[in-house]
């Protein structure tokens, strides 16, 4: 962090403009408040460096607003043989106007292959912004995307643009996008999903929408991405918080069960609605993800009961090849029978060597308690267990009598047991 402030910047593009022969800049000016004109100075100076092929700017918290986003874009335009680019704006009042005038920019930078974009925390709203989605279509050479806007204003129009200019990108093999806390509905996510169905060579997928209101409907827009996206090895998907009911739950399930190359799979489903049957179908489309050996499953807080966490947890048991899983199954109510079901199906995963358990406040008393530790104990391969169990009915005497009985794991080596913790 500095304070070198806009006179700083314009010292430093001047410098950086004597620079021709320049390949690879990295600045990091984070919290400089540089302002809209040190911005311009300094995408002055880099406009000047003709043969730059790698650029790294971290501008956040500078003050730059959308004016300094336009000459910001501006500058780098003139970059025309930049193939990787990492540009760090979040925090800087950027309104949908310096968005859609910094795509405007990029979208002279036809060569990229390589762009990190990030602009969480800004003012980018709905008016204007689709034309940041829709000028990032004419880089169609990009393999590596990561988009970041968190906590904007966003919606349907420029989630429909993101969607046209992914549509062109069928290089992708690496995309990450976090529209975290901002206003995407089934509408939007149906664009999302409908772009990035052309993204056949996708391998690594990373899509944060949590705390939007996609609901089912907007679940299902998800469907004909990821049953075309068939080489994908790594796929995290963040849903918290977002409407998705039983219905919804199941058809991301059926999704799901065409990505049969899957590897690693980390799914948030955190603060939903889906009930037994959600969980029930979401685990009968993981169940042909016979490839998988990490798994992060979270489903707190979605009333699934005992039948959802039995009915899961035998489905998962097909996913023969499972090492690793992590199952947050808290405020669940999955009771005494669901610990139980829960505990037997854990059993029968011949190759599982590390487990996180948690099932905080999910009304399970000691006799549930002590079923499921005398099924972990039969789970021969572990090597790693950790169980939070808080918030339950379980007396002291029963939370030690479960701690030995998983203690019996032959090969375990590291233990976590708490119940505080949820």
């Amino acid at each position: 962090w500095n304070s070198i402030g806009a006179q700083g910047a314009k010292d430093l593009g001047t410098g950086i403009a004597q620079c021709k022969n320049i390949t690879s800049l990295t600045l990091d000016l984070q919290s400089s408040f540089i302002g809209a004109q040190g911005a311009k100075d300094l995408g002055t100076g880099i406009a000047q460096c003709k043969n730059i092929t790698s650029l790294t700017l971290d501008l956040r918290q500078s003050s730059i607003g959308a004016q300094g986003a336009k000459d910001l874009g501006t500058g780098i335009a003139q970059c025309k043989n930049i193939t990787s680019l990492t540009l760090d704006l979040r925090s800087n009042q950027i309104d949908a106007i310096g968005a859609s005038d910094l795509g405007s920019g990029l979208a002279n930078c036809t060569n990229l292959s390589n762009l990190t974009l990030i602009l969480r925390s800004n003012q980018i709203d709905a008016k204007d912004a689709s034309v940041l989605g829709s000028a990032l279509a004419n880089c169609a050479n990009l393999s590596n995307f990561t988009l970041l806007l968190r906590s904007n204003q966003i919606d349907t129009p420029f989630a429909l643009g993101l969607g046209f200019a992914l549509a062109n990108c069928t290089n992708l093999s690496n995309l990450t996008l976090g529209l975290q806390y901002n206003q995407i509905d089934a509408t939007s996510v149906s664009g999302l999903g409908s772009g990035l169905a052309n993204c056949t060579n996708l391998s690594n997928l990373t899509l944060h929408l949590g705390w939007n209101k996609i609901g089912a409907t907007g679940a299902s827009g998800l469907d004909s991405a990821l049953a075309n996206c068939t080489n994908l090895s790594n796929l995290t998907l963040g849903l918290q918080s977002n409407q998705i009911d039983a219905k919804g739950a199941s058809i991301l399930g059926s999704a799901l069960a065409n990505c049969t190359n899957l590897q690693n799979l980390t799914l948030s489903l955190d603060q939903n609605k889906i009930g037994a049957t959600g969980a029930s179908g979401l685990g009968s489309g993981l169940a042909n993800c016979v490839n998988l050996s990490n798994l992060v499953l979270n489903l707190s807080s979605n009333q699934i009961g005992a039948t959802g966490a039995s009915s899961l947890g035998s489905a998962l048991v097909n996913c023969t090849n499972l090492s690793n899983l992590t199952l947050g199954l808290g405020q669940n109510q999955i009771g005494a029978q669901g610990a139980s079901g829960l505990g037997s199906a854990l059993a029968n995963f011949a190759k599982l060597s590390n487990l996180t358990l948690g099932l905080g406040q999910s009304l399970i008393d000691d006799q549930g308690a002590s079923g499921l530790g005398s099924s972990l104990a039969n789970c021969t391969n572990l090597l790693n267990l950790a169980l939070y169990i808080g918030g339950n009915q379980i007396n002291e005497s029963y939370q030690l009598t479960v701690k030995n009985k998983c203690l019996k794991s032959k090969r375990l080596v590291v233990f976590e047991f708490d119940f505080n913790m949820y």
